[in-house]
């Protein structure tokens, strides 16, 4: 066990069968220890009167989860009236320990001073301790049984409130994972139709710019598009159907990992990127980041098809010590703009690398050309399976 994991008490949380085992075998106690005075050389009143004050005010303790309020009601009335009657020896701990149940389970009232009662509480308990002993059926033995009826309703609204704060904070916790895999999702879709719609695009200028001189270029670049466009509207259809029902049944179509590359280079090949792809030593790579660097791959790709076609470009995934290295560069000629800013495609990209702790770099090349650098780590452990 990590030495960092927050430990319990508990192994499991108990059931609600074994809290109300707990609960019976804490109202048996209670009775019998009441009872035990009674037949003591100095009891405290006749054995039948405290057997059944006994009983009143702690058997019933047993029922305090199933029904809270009426059972706060009859052990509190018993304990008052044992009480002033010098029954009972205890400072109404029955009734406290009734009390509990109902501060947890009833709704807080918007009025309801709950620091004040638990304040009061604690003052309570001061006089009671610098009072000294409490005498059954004395003022002192009432003021100590209030004090222990405010303390464990303070404890049980405190306790409600941290169940609701940890409710709150888990529905918030739900709705955020859901959140980013809709925001991943819409990343995923975002790069299925950029690249698909820079090919498309690509092969239909080819396509209308030879028509009329060379009709076999037109019948290739129709076939480039009716494949690619194909290929992209079903996986938008996976895509799209994650959206609509995130608890469907059905797997998802996995994003393309490292395998995936060829068929990427040869899309582009036909769109007039000729691409060459080089991967060294990443077998065993997770697969998250495997696919991370295949979309990356392919968002260059496509800004290389978008801006700089027709080019050559070269693609190159390899292994470090710590993680892998992804380059894409091209020679292709881009058109000079000012002050433009990032397209969504480099932003992407940024955003896909700092998700895993790495770093990006994106720039012309000196002797012309784009260059596009990421390094994604990886643990050791993970990168050695």
């Amino acid at each position: 066990m990590d030495e960092r994991e927050p430990r319990s008490l508990l192994r499991r949380r108990l059931s609600r069968t074994e809290l109300i085992l707990l609960d019976v075998a804490a109202a048996l106690a209670y009775t019998v220890v009441v009872v035990l005075p009674a037949f003591g050389p100095s009891p405290p009143g006749p054995v039948w009167a405290v057997c059944l004050v006994a009983a009143g005010a702690g058997l019933p303790v047993a029922l305090r989860r199933l029904f809270p309020l009426p059972v706060f009601v009859l052990v509190c009335t018993v304990s008052v009236v044992g009480a002033g009657l010098g029954l009972l020896g205890d400072p109404l701990l029955a009734a406290a320990f009734a009390v509990y149940p109902v501060a947890v389970a009833r709704p807080r009232r918007r009025r309801e001073p709950t620091v004040v009662i638990g304040v009061l509480s604690g003052l309570l308990v001061l006089v009671a301790v610098v009072s000294g002993p409490a005498t059954a059926g004395g003022p002192g033995i009432l003021v100590a049984g209030c004090a222990l009826l405010g303390c464990s309703w303070t404890i049980g609204r405190a306790v409600r409130e941290r169940r609701a704060a940890s409710a709150v904070a888990a529905e918030r916790l739900a709705e955020r994972a859901a959140a980013e895999e809709r925001l991943r999702i819409a990343r995923e879709l975002h790069d299925v139709v950029s690249h698909t719609l820079s090919l498309i695009g690509v092969k239909a200028a080819v396509a209308n710019h030879v028509a009329d001189s060379r009709p076999d270029e037109v019948r290739d670049a129709l076939r480039v598009i009716e494949s690619t466009s194909g290929q992209a509207l079903t996986e938008m259809r996976h895509m799209l159907g994650l959206l609509r029902s995130p608890e469907s049944p059905d797997e998802p179509r996995p994003v393309p990992g490292l395998a995936g590359l060829d068929a990427l280079a040869a899309g582009a090949t036909d769109a007039g990127v000729t691409v060459e792809t080089t991967v060294r030593g990443t077998d065993g790579l997770p697969g998250d980041v495997a696919r991370a660097v295949y979309r990356i791959v392919q968002e260059a790709v496509t800004n290389v098809v978008r801006h700089a076609a027709p080019a050559r470009c070269t693609v190159l995934v390899a292994a470090t010590a710590d993680g892998v290295r992804v380059e894409v560069a091209d020679d292709g000629t881009r058109p000079v703009r000012t002050g433009h800013r990032p397209g969504h495609g480099l932003l992407g990209m940024r955003e896909r690398v700092a998700m895993h702790g790495g770093t990006m770099t994106a720039g012309p090349r000196p002797g012309g050309g784009f260059t596009v650098t990421a390094h994604l780590p990886v643990p050791a452990a993970e990168g050695a399976r």
